[in-house]
């Protein structure tokens, strides 16, 4: 049964004990730290006068406690305890007004403090409690209702974005715009899946992911703040503000609601922290392919999501006719590491990363035979191998325009592995097919027929030049008698104005249809 994730209690908005002694009416009272020191940043939740020595018993934690110390005067047991119970009930700190109880910070009680991490601040100037009382919780309930304002701002915008079905990119911008700071979103081994944010701020997060990584399980801090993801009795992942530079509630606050809406847009999408991976994949590999972005750039990316890069042997490949799954299964299998990502086209790009002493083509071919024997007719279209990363696009896109080359025709005998040297003539067409030049040279050969009303006459003449001009082979592909293929070859002769027996001639109409045939795909 599906179930929803419960949802997570607000954070508290608190200030913490440094805050409160910056506060100008504070200040107006001369305040010094006279122990505990080091645990000024504890939260103060609220503020309490008391005089009574057993006063941890009306407390419940986070209390900043103001006295003048009137009841404990020349009692040093007294005092000690009363520095005890503050202890026990988990106050912030406690804060003494010195005067006519006590003219100067009571050792006893300074020691007692010290002793037990407790904040203890003396002020110099006596002011009315009631002042510093009315400040602080003014502010906790400003600070209170603007974390209310900011949860429901928050999760309205998620919401809204997933109700209109935005992908995840968008909700991880959204959080991204409230936070301020990058955004990183990790399976369980801490392999980036997303990213947003500054793309500068991004890429120093990246550079260093996996000193980061190490430490992701780490407590928080620096403005480091994590929420799980998960559902179904499960984690699958988590989602990390990295340099939040705001308090850390409010980091807390964003960084839950965004693990809510991250969990409810993959149950209610039907995505799984698998196909996150797989958009990270297509991202990383779309970019490396349109060149849009330096590969330098990209390095952190690819080192985040997990494709070792140092000291490798990258191998650009293109796979057509074949699901990314499949493919994802196949380097599973073989044991090799590597990125897959479905390109615009249909296509499936894959970038191999091997070690420096593996036989980059050897290890090409086993994965090419495991992919024929998953999908029989696909086609494996491989660059040269590349030891640099800033030439893996260029192989990419080489990758892509032998695959391009070579799934335009059945008739090609292809090796397990295509190459560019395997596409020859139609290689060089694929390239040259946005030429104005190249474009009217085909129209101008071929106009006779383009005009042709015979839908025929174009596959007939494909099928004749592609196997060589073999009448025979022709008529068998195509289904008919050879007298009926002689009749249908003079008709195309005729209206092109050619002789198919002339070997330039028959050249010069075969370029053109590839040209021609290029510009439709």
């Amino acid at each position: 049964m599906t179930t929803t994730p419960e949802p997570t209690e607000l954070s508290e908005p608190a200030l913490s004990v440094r805050q409160v002694l910056t506060l100008e009416r504070v200040l107006a009272g001369e305040p010094e730290v006279v122990a505990g020191a080091g645990q000024l940043d504890r939260p103060v939740r609220w503020v309490h006068v008391a005089e009574a020595p057993d006063v941890g018993v009306m407390l419940t934690g986070g209390e900043m406690v103001l006295t003048t110390g009137v009841l404990l005067a020349g009692d040093e047991d007294k005092q000690a305890e009363y520095i005890r119970s503050l202890h026990r009930a988990e106050a912030s700190a406690v804060v003494l007004g010195l005067g006519r109880a006590f003219p100067a910070p009571p050792e006893v009680m300074r020691r007692a403090a010290e002793r037990c991490g407790l904040p203890m601040v003396v002020l110099h100037r006596p002011f009315p409690f009631a002042e510093l009382t009315e400040e602080v919780q003014c502010r906790l309930v400003r600070r209170k209702f603007a974390a209310v304002s900011l949860s429901e701002s928050v999760r309205t915008a998620l919401t809204a974005l997933i109700t209109a079905g935005a992908p995840l990119q968008s909700l991880l911008d959204e959080v991204a715009s409230h936070s301020a700071c990058p955004v990183v979103v990790t399976n369980l081994a801490h392999r980036v899946l997303a990213t947003a944010g500054e793309r500068s701020a991004v890429d120093d997060v990246l550079r260093d992911w996996e000193r980061i990584a190490r430490q992701a399980g780490g407590s928080e801090g620096d403005g480091w703040i994590r929420a799980e993801l998960g559902g179904r009795g499960e984690r699958w992942g988590q989602i990390m503000l990295c340099g939040h530079r705001g308090d850390t509630a409010t980091g807390r606050l964003l960084a839950d609601r965004a693990a809510e809406a991250l969990v409810l847009h993959r149950m209610l999408g039907g995505n799984s922290a698998h196909s996150w991976e797989e958009q990270s994949a297509q991202s990383l590999l779309t970019d490396l392919v349109s060149g849009v972005v330096p590969a330098r750039q990209l390095l952190p990316r690819a080192r985040a999501a997990g494709l070792p890069v140092n000291r490798r042997t990258f191998v650009p490949l293109v796979v057509r006719d074949v699901e990314p799954d499949q493919l994802d299964r196949v380097l599973r299998m073989v044991g090799l590491s590597g990125l897959v990502a479905e390109l615009a086209d249909g296509a499936v790009a894959v970038l191999l990363s091997l070690a420096r002493d593996q036989d980059a083509l050897v290890l090409t071919a086993n994965f090419a035979a495991r992919v024929h024997s998953e999908a029989a007719r696909t086609v494996v279209a491989a660059a040269d191998p590349r030891t640099a990363w800033d030439d893996v696009p260029t192989g990419l896109r080489e990758a892509q325009h032998v695959a391009d080359a070579a799934d335009s025709s059945a008739a090609l005998d292809l090796p397990a592995v295509v190459r560019l040297r395997d596409v020859h003539l139609r290689g060089l067409i694929r390239l040259l097919r946005d030429d104005p030049h190249v474009q009217s040279f085909a129209e101008r050969e071929l106009d006779g027929l383009l005009c042709s009303a015979d839908d025929d006459m174009l596959p007939v003449l494909r099928t004749y030049l592609a196997t060589g001009r073999n009448k025979s082979r022709t008529a068998q592909l195509h289904h008919v008698s050879r007298p009926a293929l002689y009749r249908r070859l003079e008709a195309i002769q005729t209206r092109l104005g050619v002789d198919l027996d002339d070997f330039e001639q028959a050249a010069s109409v075969h370029i053109a249809l590839l040209a021609h045939d290029a510009q439709q795909s």
